[in-house]
């Protein structure tokens, strides 16, 4: 995020204020501690001074006798500017030699006395009727040094004190000429650092202006508006940054704008005034990488029903799709056929009329080839039934009743160029919305789907083009070689019986020779017809060859199976067939065997049909015989 309280301009003014601030109070301190030291340095050097010509007048009053005087002179010495007092006091020797002090002179006072023992000077520094006082007490020590000698007038040793000269003075003055002194300089610094703060200003101007178009700018892009625009306001390094930023965001716009055209037209979405479009754009390639995958997945899917499972799937965990339905579209029968419902393999048809089963024009999506949109047109498909419970249609408050409606949204799977399967989401009143701004998504992903499924169907519907004859339309011989194991799989687990039934047309051979092909061919599908007539739809009628036919009953043998194959018999005895002027008029053999009766071998049987049908051939044709062991020797269980 960025900090929008304060620009880099502002931070730098206070950054730069507070360090001119910290210059003058730091500069103002020192100056203040040297002044102070320095007027205590001076005070203490003229205190030290004057301490020095009062013990000279001193020793030279006692050598001329005037030392009576030396009150007068002391007085005088007060009158000197900003010396406020001056005493002299004796050290206790000096008093046992001439005697207590005379009348007028000083007693010492704790400081004196302190200085009288030590030997060594002090001072100090206080306050008084508002000024400043430095008082200085300084002792004077006997010496043999200088002329004239201290002890040639006191009895005393060297080093001994003698006395200490007491002065105080004001330096109020001089403080006050120091405070002005500090002011000055602190004024001129304080002038100047608002000069350099102007500069600054000046200088910082730009290269602020600068970082708040590119802050303006990159939050601007954040929310997708690559188009603002930065003001060169110089011709060094910081235009040069406006300049390289102004490329980059026209760079940014123009290659998300043509990424974002490019992908809505694969996802057919239609952007939306005012988004954002570097999210959009984001969000687009997110899914469009997510239905790559997705078309990988259904591209190794085994079956049809698969690939809808996963269709289902997918939609359910990208957009919570939780009500569906799947129809297939049987264009050769002209039907509607319900797949799945909810993910489960149904037939059943749940929220639409039943009717679009057996009359598909009644679909609404069928006969137009397009989306139905119930989120926009509730009431856009008469077969569509609008709730799921219909007690709460009856019964209850107008909210549950809003809740129970339900919306189609039906989607056409093209296949081929007409409709294959129909994908039927049922949408809940409360997610419509949610449901249309994915729109575009869910048809991307049909899109991506249909050509799959169109893979799928032509792969069926060639494998089961390779399972049929494709004169007569019956199952062909590879189609019970395939479907065998299936077959006795059931025998086995139900514990019944089938029979296999082997079928002939007598002298077939003769009309090819004698009226063509076409005359034969015409026979052949008349015989298929007729066969397919006497037969239940669960039992398999198979082309086996040539003229000859194999029929597989179900849950079939003994007297009943043989009553099937004489109905048969007698059928195509009585088939007149008119071809070119002429009547064909054939009989057919038929040979039996049961399974597992007569063997326990599936092609053991069909082998034994087969010899039960040369024996009708052998004994005069146009009959039925079962097998049994007198027919031939019994076949190895392979």
């Amino acid at each position: 995020m960025f900090n929008s309280g304060k620009t880099l301009s502002s931070k730098a003014s206070v950054f730069f204020f507070a360090i001119t601030v910290f210059l003058i109070v730091i500069l103002a301190g020192l100056s203040a501690y040297a002044f102070h030291s320095f007027s205590v340095s001076t005070a203490t050097s003229h205190v030290r001074t004057a301490a020095e010509i009062i013990r000279v007048h001193l020793t030279e009053a006692m050598i001329s006798g005037t030392i009576d005087q030396r009150q007068q002179f002391l007085q005088r010495l007060n009158e000197v500017r900003d010396l406020r007092t001056t005493r002299v006091v004796r050290a206790p020797v000096v008093d046992e030699q001439f005697g207590k002090a005379a009348k007028g002179e000083f007693l010492p006072d704790e400081v004196e006395k302190k200085v009288l023992q030590t030997g060594q000077p002090t001072f100090m520094l206080d306050e008084a009727n508002g000024e400043r006082i430095f008082r200085g007490t300084i002792p004077y020590i006997a010496t043999t040094s200088g002329t004239p000698d201290c002890l040639q007038c006191h009895l005393t040793k060297q080093g001994d004190v003698l006395g200490a000269v007491t002065m105080t003075m004001s330096i109020t003055n001089l403080y006050h000429d120091a405070m002005l002194t500090i002011l000055g300089l602190t004024g001129t610094v304080a002038v100047f650092m608002l000069l350099l703060f102007v500069l600054l200003g000046y200088l910082l101007r730009p290269i602020s202006n600068t970082a708040a178009s590119v802050e303006k700018s990159v939050r601007d892009a954040l929310v997708g508006n690559f188009k603002s625009q930065i003001r060169k306001q110089t011709n060094d390094e910081i235009g040069q940054i406006a300049d390289d930023m102004n490329r980059l965001l026209a760079f940014l716009d123009n290659g998300l704008t043509s990424i974002n055209d490019r992908v809505a037209q694969l996802t057919e979405r239609k952007p939306e005034i005012g988004e954002n479009l570097l999210e959009a754009t984001i969000n687009m390639v997110s899914q469009l990488t997510q239905i790559s995958h997705y078309k990988l997945a259904i591209e190794e899917d085994e079956s049809k029903n698969d690939i809808y499972r996963r269709l289902l799937a997918t939609l359910s965990e990208k957009f919570g799709v939780e009500e569906s339905s799947i129809y297939e579209v049987l264009h050769d029968k002209n039907e509607i056929r319900s797949i799945m419902v909810n993910g489960d393999a149904e037939t059943l048809c749940l929220w639409c009329d039943k009717r679009i089963l057996n009359q598909p024009v009644s679909c609404r999506v069928f006969h137009t080839g397009r989306l139905v949109n119930g989120l926009i047109q509730p009431d856009i498909c008469y077969s569509f039934r609008a709730h799921a419970n219909k007690d709460k249609t009856e019964e209850g408050n107008p909210e549950e009743k809003e809740e129970a409606r339900r919306h189609p949204l039906c989607f056409p799977i093209l296949q081929s160029g007409s409709v294959g399967s129909i994908l039927q989401l049922v949408v809940k009143e409360s997610e419509k919305e949610k449901y249309q701004e994915a729109l575009s998504y869910i048809n991307a992903y049909l899109r991506e789907t249909a050509p799959v499924l169109e893979a799928r169907r032509l792969m069926e519907t060639l494998h089961e083009s390779s399972l049929k004859d494709p004169m007569t339309g019956l199952n062909n011989r590879r189609f019970l070689e395939e479907y065998v194991d299936t077959l006795i799989a059931n025998v086995r687990r139900k514990q019944t019986t089938l029979t296999v039934m082997m079928l002939d047309l007598d002298h077939f051979k003769m009309v090819n020779d004698t009226y063509g092909h076409d005359a034969g061919d015409t026979l052949l599908k008349e015989l298929a017809s007729t066969i397919k007539r006497n037969v239940r739809a669960s039992d398999i009628t198979i082309r086996y060859g040539g003229e000859e036919f194999l029929v597989v009953l179900q849950d079939t043998s003994g007297q009943e199976a043989e009553t099937v194959a004489e109905n048969i018999r007698v059928a195509v005895e009585k088939m007149r067939i008119n071809y070119g002027g002429i009547v064909l008029q054939k009989t057919i053999s038929i040979g039996l065997a049961d399974f597992p009766g007569d063997g326990n071998v599936f092609w053991q049987v069909v082998k034994y049909a087969d010899m039960a049908l040369y024996q009708a051939k052998e004994t005069g044709r146009n009959r039925v015989i079962r097998y049994t062991r007198e027919l031939g020797v019994e076949l190895p269980e392979t």
